[in-house]
């Protein structure tokens, strides 16, 4: 029986069928709107999923890492349904279209753990939507952390840097009024903000 592979596995040989190009921190390397004919493996760095609008106001869907890839809907020919911009200094893999659908054809594994990974994000965004729809300010925000968080030591910290305006971007509103949400966590001890890293030092509050 062969052995099953891991989707970190199945995303470096996907990455093989590529080439390598590397982009400095807010590169933008994939434009909404734009013809879809190719992805990109992270091989190092982070990238953000966004969509923008004619004021330059953005909203960012997501944010992937070392092991992902973006632009997957390559393979309908349809036009980018959204931007993706590097978080810092990124390496990736330019895999075209035609190289994807060979990968594809010739490797059911890929083709399954695309399929897996499609169904995730949609359920993601499907919570996004709830969430965008639903939420109000504040729970937008407690729902982002909570997402974002590891345990460590018995208690949940969000350990990528964030900056305000970054959030803002993911919860869509200003910055002015997540940083008014912070200062009501963090006077209220909910939570704590030390070397970057913002610790959740008690279970935060359903609603302000």
């Amino acid at each position: 029986m062969a052995e099953t592979r891991t989707a970190e596995q199945i995303a470096k040989l996907l990455a093989d069928c590529g080439h390598v190009v590397r982009y400095p921190k807010g590169a933008v390397i994939i434009t909404q709107g734009d013809p879809s004919d190719s992805l990109y493996v992270i091989i190092s760095g982070r990238v953000k999923v966004y969509l923008s609008d004619d004021s330059g106001r953005e909203v960012v869907f997501a944010e992937y890492g070392p092991g992902d890839y973006v632009g997957e809907l390559a393979l309908d020919k349809g036009v980018r349904s959204a931007s993706v911009a590097t978080l810092e200094p990124c390496t990736l893999s330019y895999v075209s279209q035609q190289s994807f659908k060979e990968f594809l054809a010739n490797d059911p594994d890929a083709a399954f753990d695309l399929v897996v990974r499609l169904i995730g994000r949609l359920r993601w965004t499907t919570e996004e939507i709830r969430s965008l729809a639903l939420m109000d300010v504040y729970g937008r925000v407690a729902r982002l952390l909570l997402e974002m968080a590891v345990e460590r030591d018995g208690k949940k910290v969000i350990e990528q840097p964030l900056t305000q305006q970054q959030i803002a971007e993911r919860v869509a509103c200003s910055r002015e009024m997540i940083s008014r949400v912070f200062k009501e966590l963090t006077d209220g001890g909910y939570i704590r903000i030390e070397n970057r890293c913002i610790h959740i030092e008690r279970r935060l509050p359903s609603r302000f």
